[in-house]
């Protein structure tokens, strides 16, 4: 059943809840008029009414119980925010992109963006000019962080009310009413889909946020059985749990449907207990590849895992859910490593040019294996997988959010290890994901922000903050995750991509996708094509890739001393990438245009140099 205000045209709008435990449900409308209507029980705890004289704008709540009355679980729109009631939202729009027939996953360059920060305005109408400078990179695909209605603090300036990554919504179906209208995120998925980008969302299917979350008044959403770090998890396995099940497939097919959104990227699925015998994520996997025949072009689910269990992508014969695709925090982690040296925290697993070598040919780098940091055994072998499953990364949210200060790489290490940092995530068989900034090296951090209007709650969040560094041994306090000081220090400086390094590295970045998109031996994602080996006393990485007709070989040097060493080749080779030659401001190259077999190659410290077969 579908549940919501949904308008049905000349002023009729029809009314549906789910609440199996309640005795009576009433909508209050609240404009023009104020009007109570009881709604009427259906089957399997639903309660609905169809009401005349309700036109788009009218705003409304639910009456449980004759007593306390609360916005709709499944609101399409909070325009006074998480306390505030609900709006009926008509959903006709002119949408201009009947020919889009989306991008292949296997094809996708990622480009996560947070809407508050991505431009001085913090609107979902503001990227669009933007969306012309991503297609040139060579984007194509935007991944957006959450936006569904979290809470602000509206006693301030409005502008900055609202300040939140977006993973404390509690009301997954609305939009985020700071970012704009539903109208407004309509318009910017035409305009992306009118430049070839496909738009991938990121949904929170885990928990709800810590405020305005009514959501136990209506139906038993929560369940004790298991905890999360968010508090109870949401009921995917107990008593009543069909409806929360339908209420997150339902949102997936909503985002899908009314929005033409490309593909969810689903939150901390390692957070989504089921013991059932069909799992959330399966059958969650099996509504949206329907809806995908039906509509007629392929849309995806991609997760957020750190359990490495190809499990989640395995199709369902082979005994896995049948998800498209899961990001996979090994390359990260292992490159990172590499690049800044940290062993902190979950850092101490890796560092090691043997992990990388490893990423880059089986993905995990723990696939049952001993991790120290987590004192057990972790992961599964996913080489059964084609490596278009996998996403990967140098820089996201998470990490960038996770240090101290939410400083970029920019901050981190040298010019020569983002170049270095750039070639490895781009030159990899996985699907690279890029962070808004990161092409160009943007110098503002990316912290953790919030804005609540609860004291208690307040101290809470900065408690937790300082605690969650602990782990890292760091002696100072973080920034404050609620001042809004913090969030406006986080915008991104657009006009950094013009200027000395920063144009330099953004070049390079073009290139390196350019290269991806278009070489035959980098488009091949087959595990049999790659080869990767490394020399932990030269701390270098070798990978090979190759198809039936080309063969290209790169070196990634992570010393701070020029390193000499053999490439495996077979054949004449000719230099097509060097992040050390002056063109791209690098000391300038030792490396020859030409190489032969058994030729010596002499590497400049923290760089990377890359090497095409003759046929």
């Amino acid at each position: 059943m579908r549940t919501g205000a949904h308008y049905l045209g000349n002023g009729e709008c029809e009314f549906t809840v789910w609440s199996p435990t309640l005795n009576s449900v009433a909508v209050q409308i609240l404009t023009p008029q104020q009007q109570v209507i009881p709604l009427k029980p259906q089957a399997e705890g639903y309660w609905q009414t169809k009401v005349n004289d309700v036109y788009p704008g009218t705003l409304y709540r639910y009456v449980l119980d004759g007593e306390n009355a609360f916005a709709d679980p499944v609101s399409q729109y909070q325009p006074e925010g998480v306390h505030g009631p609900s709006q009926v939202i008509d959903h006709q729009f002119e949408w201009t992109d009947d020919e889009w027939t989306g991008v292949p996953l296997e094809s996708m360059i990622f480009y996560e963006l947070h809407v508050g920060t991505f431009t001085p305005e913090g609107t979902f109408t503001a990227i669009i000019p933007r969306l012309a400078d991503l297609k040139e990179l060579g984007i194509n695909a935007i991944e957006i962080m959450p936006i569904a209605q979290f809470p602000g603090d509206t006693h301030i300036e409005p502008s900055l009310a609202y300040r939140n990554w977006g993973y404390d919504g509690v009301y997954p179906f609305a939009v985020q009413n700071s970012y704009g209208t539903p109208a407004d995120l309509k318009q910017l998925v035409n305009a992306c889909h009118q430049h070839g980008i496909a738009v991938v969302l990121d949904v929170v299917y885990n928990h709800f946020g810590p405020e305005g979350n009514y959501m136990g008044q209506f139906a038993p959403y929560f369940t004790k059985t298991y905890k999360t770090p968010w508090g109870n998890a949401m009921n995917f396995d107990d008593a009543h749990t069909q409806g929360v099940r339908h209420y997150f497939i339902q949102n997936a097919l909503y985002w899908l449907g009314d929005f033409h959104i490309d593909a969810l990227r689903l939150d901390a699925i390692q957070a989504i207990y089921d013991l059932g015998a069909k799992h959330f994520l399966w059958e969650l996997a099996e509504a949206v590849h329907s809806f995908s025949q039906d509509g007629g072009r392929k849309r995806y689910l991609i997760a957020e895992s750190d359990l490495n269990n190809p499990q989640i992508v395995r199709p369902p014969e082979l005994g896995g859910y049948g998800l498209d695709a899961q990001w996979s925090d090994d390359f990260h982690h292992a490159l990172h490593a590499l690049l800044t040296g940290d062993r902190q925290g979950y850092y101490q697993d890796y560092g090691q040019c043997a992990q990388l070598a490893k990423a880059y040919e089986d993905t995990f780098v723990y696939d049952w294996k001993y991790a120290p940091h987590r004192k057990r055994f972790h992961g599964i072998s996913c080489r059964d997988r084609p490596p278009s499953q996998f996403s990967v990364c140098i820089q996201n949210h998470d990490q960038i959010g996770n240090q101290m200060k939410g400083e970029r790489l920019w901050q981190r290490i040298s010019f020569e290890g983002l170049k270095l940092a750039a070639g490895a995530v781009l030159l990899s068989p996985n699907l690279p994901l890029l962070f808004m900034g990161e092409e160009y090296g943007e110098t503002a951090p990316f912290m953790y922000f919030v804005s609540h209007s609860d004291p208690d709650l307040i101290q809470a969040v900065r408690a937790g903050r300082r605690q969650e560094f602990e782990a890292f041994h760091y002696d100072e306090d973080p920034p404050d995750p609620e001042s809004a000081e913090t969030f406006l220090r986080c915008k991104l400086n657009w006009q950094l991509r013009n200027q000395g390094q920063h144009k330099v590295l953004l070049d390079w970045y073009r290139q390196l996708i350019d290269w991806r998109k278009a070489h035959p031996a980098l488009l091949k994602q087959d595990r049999n094509c790659i080869q990767a080996t490394s020399d932990e006393d030269k701390q270098l990485v070798i990978v090979r890739r190759w198809n039936e007709s080309s063969e290209v070989i790169f070196a990634l040097n992570f010393n701070q001393s020029p390193v000499t060493v053999t490439l495996p080749i077979q054949r004449h080779a000719y230099k097509r990438l060097d992040s050390a030659d002056t063109s791209w401001a690098g000391p300038g190259s030792q490396a020859p245009e030409e190489m032969s077999v058994g030729q010596e190659l002499q590497l400049q410290p923290t760089s990377l140099v890359l090497y095409e077969l003759e046929p």
